[in-house]
C-alpha cells in the first residue's frame, strides 16, 4: 500500500492492532489490510525477584502498556500525519502462565507470580499424577494447588484467576474470557470440546474439597473461546487506561487475548497439523501441532493448544538470550571506558556475527545461561556459570558461539523426546529475537534441532504482530474460515522465506557442546546451591 491508502485506512479503522508483553519488552504493531506492519512501538521492563518470586508490580503493568501505545500512537503520526482514534480490532498477548489471583473487590490478592518461578514442584507432581497428563510447574494450576498445599490464607478469597494477557483483556473490556492457547497453559484443555478438561476439573475439586474453599475451579478460571471469536469491545474505562491522552475512542471490538507461545505459531505460519515453529528471546519454546497423541505422559512436555484448539507438543526452556544481553552490556562498559557508546542492537548484531569465526564445538568451553531455574535439566534454581579448562581456546568468537549454544541446549535435550516419538512435521519455523541477526540464529538452531529451519522476513516482529493477525482474522474472517487457512491464503502466500539446512560440522560442534555440557550439569547444581 501507499502512504495516502494507509492514511485512509487508518482514520477509517480499517486496521488491526496486536499488543504484547514479552518478558523484557512490551510490543505495539499495527497492520493495514494487506497485514503487513505500518507502525510499532515499544516498552523496555524487567522482572524483578522479590521475596523469592520473579514478579512485576501493578504500576509497571499499566505504566509499561501506556508508554508502549503512546510510543506506537507517536509513530503513526510522524509517519502519516494521522492521529489515532480507532483501530479495526484490538489483541493482546502476554507471556503464558503465571498466576493471578484477585478477590471479592477485583484486588489482586498476592504479587503476580509469572512463568519464571519454579516454586511449585510438590504441586506440578501430585497434579501430573492425579490427572495422567503433565503439568509443568509454571503453569497456573499448579501455582493454584501449591498454595492450596502451603496453606496460603489468600487462596479463600479467590474469585478470579488468569493470566497476563487475560487481566489487560478483563480491564480493557469487563469480560473474563481467554484464548484457547493462553487458557491451555493455565489448565489442560480437551481438544475435542474446546473448554478446560471435564474430568480433570473434576479430580481437582475432589482433591481441593477437605479445604472448605466457597468456590469450584469453574467459578474462578476465564472463559474459554477459540481464535476469530468476538470478545467484547474497549469500554470507556479501557480506552483511557490504554490512552490517557483521550484521542483513543471506545467501542472498539477485541479478540480472545492469547499466550506468546500462540502469537508465535501464528507469525511463523505454524497453527495446521504437521507444522512447527520455535520462539527464540528472554525464553525458548518449541511447538509442534500433533497429527496423532504422543504414546505416553512426558515430563519434559508441555501438552498446550493453538489458538484454534488443535493438540500441540510444546518444549519450553526457561532460559535463552537474557545471558547474551548481559554479556554485551558488559562489552559496551568496557568500550565506554575508551570514550565509546555503541548502539546496543548493531553491537549485539558484531557479536552474533563475531560467533561464525569460533571453533564448531567451541574451543572446550560451556556455558550455562540460567538466570532461573530450567526444569529442562532438573534444576530448580540457576546460576549463570562459565567452565574452562587450562587448555581451552578462550577467544571471543568462541565464548559467544558458546553463548548462543547455551541458549539452545534445554530444547534441545528436550526435543529428543519428538524424534523418538517420529513427530512428522512438514515445516519448521524460527521467530524472535534470537534470529534477528542474518545467518547466525537461523543456523545454530539448524545444527541444534539437526533438521532445516525456515526464517520469515517478519522474524523479527514476533507476537505482537501474531496477535495482530488474530486481531485482523476476528474482524474480517469469512464463514466458517479456519484460521490456518486465513493464514496461508491471505497473509502468507507471498511472504519470503529463507531456509537453512543443517552443516555437518556445525552438528558435530554442536554435539561436541552438548556432551560437555550435560556432562558438567551437577557443576552448575552445585554453583546455583551456593550463589
Amino acid at each position: 500500500m501507499n502512504e495516502n491508502e494507509i492514511r485512509g485506512q487508518i482514520r477509517d479503522g480499517k486496521t488491526a492492532l496486536g499488543l504484547e508483553f514479552g518478558s523484557t519488552r512490551i510490543k505495539a504493531v499495527l497492520i493495514g489490510s494487506d497485514h503487513a506492519p505500518i507502525a510499532s512501538g515499544g516498552h523496555t521492563w524487567e522482572n524483578r525477584y522479590e521475596n523469592g518470586i520473579w514478579t512485576y508490580s501493578q504500576d509497571e503493568i499499566w505504566a509499561g502498556l501506556q508508554d508502549c501505545y503512546r510510543e506506537l500512537a507517536e509513530d503513526v503520526r510522524k509517519k502519516y500525519g494521522e492521529p489515532l482514534t480507532t483501530v479495526g480490532c484490538i489483541g493482546f498477548s502476554a507471556m503464558m502462565h503465571g498466576y493471578l489471583a484477585f478477590g471479592a473487590q477485583d484486588e489482586l490478592l498476592v504479587p503476580f507470580r509469572t512463568w519464571r518461578n519454579t516454586i511449585t514442584q510438590e504441586a506440578a507432581e501430585k497434579l501430573s499424577a492425579l490427572f495422567g497428563f503433565n503439568i509443568p510447574q509454571r503453569w497456573s494450576i499448579a501455582h493454584l494447588y501449591q498454595a492450596i498445599l502451603n496453606r496460603e490464607p489468600h487462596v479463600g478469597s479467590i474469585r478470579y484467576l488468569t493470566t497476563l494477557s487475560g487481566y489487560i483483556h478483563w480491564r480493557m473490556t469487563g469480560r473474563r474470557v481467554l484464548g484457547v492457547g493462553d487458557a491451555s497453559g493455565m489448565f489442560p484443555i480437551d481438544s475435542a470440546t474446546g473448554d478446560y478438561d471435564a474430568r480433570m476439573m473434576k479430580l481437582f475439586d475432589e482433591a481441593a474439597a477437605d479445604r472448605g474453599y466457597d468456590w469450584k475451579l469453574a467459578d474462578i478460571l476465564p472463559q474459554v473461546l477459540p481464535a476469530g471469536c468476538a470478545a467484547g469491545v474497549l469500554t470507556e474505562e479501557g480506552a483511557r487506561l490504554l490512552d490517557p491522552t483521550g484521542a483513543l475512542r471506545p467501542g472498539i471490538p477485541l479478540c480472545p487475548p492469547e499466550g506468546d507461545a500462540g502469537t508465535g505459531m501464528v507469525a511463523t505460519d505454524a497453527v495446521a497439523v504437521r507444522t512447527g515453529n520455535v520462539s527464540a528471546g528472554t525464553s525458548i519454546f518449541a511447538m509442534t501441532v500433533l497429527e496423532k497423541p504422543l504414546s505416553r505422559m512426558y515430563p519434559e512436555i508441555d501438552m498446550v493448544t493453538t489458538p484454534s484448539g488443535e493438540a500441540v507438543a510444546m518444549v519450553h526452556g526457561n532460559n535463552c538470550t537474557s545471558e547474551i544481553n548481559a554479556w554485551a552490556a558488559l562489552f559496551s562498559e568496557l568500550l565506554e571506558l575508551f570514550g565509546q557508546k555503541p548502539d546496543f542492537g548493531a553491537l549485539l548484531t558484531a557479536l552474533n556475527r563475531k560467533s561464525l569465526e569460533a571453533e564448531p564445538g567451541c574451543g572446550g568451553l560451556v556455558l550455562y545461561n540460567y538466570l532461573s531455574g530450567e526444569p529442562l535439566t532438573g534444576l530448580e534454581t540457576g546460576s549463570p556459570l562459565l567452565c574452562r579448562g587450562p587448555d581451552s581456546r578462550f577467544t571471543l568468537a568462541n565464548l559467544m558461539r558458546a553463548q548462543l549454544y547455551a541458549a539452545l541446549a534445554p530444547l534441545s535435550i528436550g526435543m529428543r523426546i519428538l524424534r523418538t516419538e517420529h513427530a512428522a512435521m512438514d515445516r519448521f519455523m524460527g521467530h524472535g529475537g534470537f534470529f534477528k541477526t542474518p545467518g547466525v540464529g537461523q543456523r545454530y538452531m539448524a545444527a541444534a534441532m539437526n533438521c532445516p529451519i525456515s526464517v520469515m522476513e517478519t522474524a523479527g516482529e514476533g507476537g505482537a504482530w501474531g496477535m495482530a493477525l488474530l486481531a485482523d482474522f476476528a474482524a474480517n474472517r469469512a464463514a466458517d474460515e479456519k484460521l490456518a487457512d486465513y493464514l496461508e491464503n491471505r497473509v502468507f502466500s507471498r511472504m519470503q522465506t529463507a531456509t537453512m539446512q543443517p552443516d555437518p560440522a556445525d552438528v558435530a560442534g554442536f554435539g561436541e557442546f552438548l556432551a560437555r555440557y550435560e556432562a558438567c550439569l551437577p557443576v552448575e547444581k552445585a554453583a546455583a546451591a551456593l550463589v
